[in-house]
């Protein structure tokens, strides 16, 4: 229980701290700053235990090393760490909430659910550290899938990045953006392939711990359960404002699958009506 004990340790430290953040600087994305790192920590503490002598442990260290260290990029860059840096989804629901209401908000959901939920993300790691078995020909599979999976997040970020340079510099040259939203590349078959490449990532940590253990019936399993219900609430509330923002978006989801990549699908009714000219 040594290594599980320290990375509760991390967690009170890092719960307390993105706390207090949040209070004296009056932004609350900290834990979003810190999304991309704390799991990387939380996976080695395990590795380490181990002596750093446990073949799959140190393949999941490493997976989840790139995983956080291509996040921690893409965050970089949008300005994610800058001051004001804030996710404008929290301005949005600070607004909507009394003062009171969003400081329970902020503890209760932000600080501490968020935290525990990146724990739990990582505990296949706690799972694969008390089995102690060695590495399988299923260990490499999972490890090509979740290269894969890093592959496919890395180039729809890439395609996000690069269509909002081309429309930023559409309107700083005074003309209408061709598109308000990227419906290109990746985004042509999933309305947000980067959120299910990350939320793959995750469950395939999760199968590390499956082979570990000899069994899929682990309660690791929480971790990427309620990451995936924070993604499909988190999806929901970005396309409440996307669709507010951008009435045309209708259209889209209409068309694209909302999370794992497929075939549009068949003309609507909405594209029906602009063909003919009615509204």
């Amino acid at each position: 229980m040594a290594p599980l004990i320290a990375d509760l340790w991390i967690l009170l430290g890092v719960c307390a701290l993105t706390w207090v953040l949040s209070l004296v600087t009056g932004e609350h994305s900290w834990v979003d700053r810190l999304w991309s790192i704390v799991p990387v920590a939380y996976v080695w503490v395990f590795a380490g235990f181990a002596g750093l002598a446990d073949t799959r442990l140190d393949l999941m260290a490493a997976l989840v090393t790139l995983w956080g260290a291509r996040l921690t990029f893409n965050f970089a860059r949008k300005g994610g760490y800058r001051a004001g840096g804030e996710d404008y989804r929290w301005a949005v629901l600070r607004a909507r909430m009394s003062r009171g209401a969003f400081a329970v908000f902020n503890l209760f959901f932000i600080v501490i659910y968020q935290n525990i939920l990146l724990l739990l993300i990582a505990l296949p790691a706690f799972t694969a550290y008390q089995a102690g078995s060695p590495l399988t020909p299923w260990d490499v599979l999972l490890a090509a899938a979740f290269l894969a999976a890093l592959v496919v997040e890395t180039a729809a970020d890439q395609q996000q990045w690069n269509f909002q340079n081309r429309k930023k510099a559409e309107i700083a040259a005074g003309r209408e953006p061709a598109e308000r939203f990227v419906t290109t590349g990746l985004f042509s078959v999933s309305r947000h392939p980067n959120y299910f490449a990350e939320q793959a990532q995750w469950w395939l940590l999760f199968f590390f711990g499956c082979v570990a253990a000899g069994s899929l019936w682990q309660w690791t399993v929480a971790g990427a359960a309620l990451l995936t219900v924070l993604f499909l609430g988190s999806t929901r509330f970005t396309e409440e404002l996307s669709l507010a923002k951008y009435p045309e978006y209708a259209e889209y989801q209409a068309r694209i699958w909302p999370l794992v990549p497929w075939f549009p699908k068949r003309a609507t009714r909405v594209e029906a009506a602009d063909d003919s000219g009615r509204s």
